[in-house]
């Protein structure tokens, strides 16, 4: 059940949003009708809310009256919102690799600000991202190898506050829901440069993380794979082998390119 919102709220740009999110999951040729249908809007507010976002560029209106699509100025966003994330072609291109050669789901993460956020994800219809484990989701970081790979560089005291503000919901019978517990396993993490998610996050899933570091040593973030548990049972060494492989690798990729990271909480 989701929580009540938040006093203070906008709701008029909450339906604009909801408009934008509708377009986008359906794609180019929307109608107005169907987009109305699926907020639950009367038509005529709809049609409010979709002039205004194709007259500030977020939407545009298809010719020969096919609907409505995604406006260009979305890209600019998204491509703003990478830079911040630090990730550009070289990275995509080298996720991409590493998904490849590992034959499974490979992610980026960093932290920003005090979110562990997934920044970039390759896969394929063979070897799919595992749901919700999308570009920007940002929960869990307790249950998740490469959360535990972030969370490991904060002291004990960034640490307790990072969890007391997201909690440690129990997602699994496997899930660490105890601070103590995942402390020790924490300490683990950073000597030895890897973390493991054994179907904490989800029931028949695995996943193995490993640190990116940048010119001064200090982790930027973490690569990960994800694979059916039964994948991570035959394949372990290999898997894990190749995400400290890989990790090194987008450690190179990254100190050789411009710019500074995402701004994070301060790591040890």
């Amino acid at each position: 059940m989701s929580s009540p919102a938040p006093r203070g709220l906008i709701g008029s740009a909450r339906r604009a949003l909801r408009v934008l999110e509708i377009v986008a999951s359906e794609g180019d040729g929307v109608s107005a009708k169907a987009v109305a249908r699926r907020a639950g809007f009367t038509l005529s507010t709809t049609y409010h809310l979709l002039n205004t976002l194709v007259h500030d560029g977020y939407l545009v209106r298809l010719g020969h009256g096919r609907g409505f699509g995604l406006g260009y100025k979305i890209g600019s966003l998204h491509q703003r919102l990478c830079e911040e994330l630090d990730v550009d072609d070289a990275v995509r291109e080298e996720l991409n690799l590493l998904h490849r050669q590992a034959r499974a789901a490979a992610y980026y993460t960093v932290l920003r600000d005090t979110d562990v956020v997934v920044a970039a994800v390759a896969d394929s219809a063979r070897y799919p991202r595992a749901t919700p484990l999308d570009f920007g989701f940002h929960e869990a970081a307790h249950a998740t190898a490469f959360g535990k790979v972030l969370l490991s560089t904060l002291t004990p005291k960034q640490r307790r506050s990072y969890l007391e503000g997201t909690g440690m919901p129990r997602l699994t019978d496997r899930t660490r829901v105890r601070l103590a517990d995942l402390s020790r396993e924490l300490d683990q993490v950073r000597h030895s440069g890897l973390a493991r998610d054994v179907e904490e996050f989800q029931p028949e899933l695995a996943c193995v993380s490993a640190p990116v570091r940048d010119a001064d040593n200090r982790v930027r973030g973490a690569v990960a794979f994800s694979v059916p548990i039964a994948d991570f049972t035959a394949r372990r060494g290999e898997l894990e082998r190749t995400v400290t492989e890989g990790a090194a690798r987008l450690t190179r990729v990254l100190t050789g390119s411009a710019g500074a990271g995402p701004a994070s909480i301060s790591a040890v």
